[in-house]
């Protein structure tokens, strides 16, 4: 096997499985790479993208075994490996961590909601606009949260704040580099599976009322 092969799971190996698995090999190797990215979005990975499409039937049923499952929205482009709802009944009880939980959930912290909240308003401008494509600047994300900012309880440190959001968004693939312009991000469509449009309008209002009562959410939930 070349090193461009072994490199890219979204080259089909030629060989049929002989190890007894149950996938062919290009099913495996889109398996095998949903599991390491968790999301993939067709613009970008066109090849794995389709092979998910392709094989979607088997690998939901090999998910099924690790009580996983996929998501596909052919409309947009976007295939997303998602934790299957409700707890197993064999999940671990009490102060134990469920081993059944395969996908991490993270606590997001005031100022990385805001700069997705900003994300999210601007992706559903643009689309209402009829743009297929939609791409945000530094300045527009600052400025977007601008109005946010006295909600913080550090005015030392945004700069260096949003830049680490904006970093865990492009690897969760909810923003992607905009080849020579590192000021230039694209919103891909994974934004609406972040936030959707009623949480969006939802989680603008409180924090609206919050920004006008003078009050901060969660006193320490802005630290890093």
């Amino acid at each position: 096997m070349s090193a461009d092969r072994a490199d890219d799971p979204t080259v089909p190996a030629p060989a049929a499985p002989t190890d007894g698995g149950r996938l062919d090999p290009e099913a495996r190797r889109a398996l095998v790479a949903l599991l390491r990215q968790g999301v993939v979005v067709a613009r970008h990975k066109r090849l794995l993208y389709d092979a998910l499409v392709r094989h979607a039937a088997a690998i939901r049923a090999h998910l099924a075994d690790m009580y996983l499952t996929l998501l596909l929205d052919e409309r947009e482009g976007v295939a997303v490996l998602l934790q299957q709802p409700g707890e197993p009944e064999d999940a671990v009880d009490g102060d134990e961590p469920d081993v059944t939980a395969l996908v991490t959930r993270r606590t997001l912290s005031l100022h990385d909601t805001l700069v997705l909240l900003v994300l999210r308003k601007h992706y559903q401008d643009r689309q209402t606009a009829g743009d297929q494509l939609v791409h945000i600047d530094l300045e527009h994300i600052e400025a977007g949260l601008a109005p946010f900012l006295p909600l913080t309880t550090s005015t030392r440190s945004d700069q260096r704040r949003l830049s680490g959001t904006l970093e865990r968004l492009l690897e969760r693939r909810v923003l992607a580099r905009v080849r020579g312009d590192d000021s230039r991000f694209e919103v891909t469509p994974v934004i609406r599976y972040v936030v959707d449009a009623e949480a969006l309008e939802g989680l603008l209002g409180a924090y609206r009322a919050l920004l006008e009562s003078g009050r901060v959410p969660g006193g320490e939930a802005d630290d890093d």
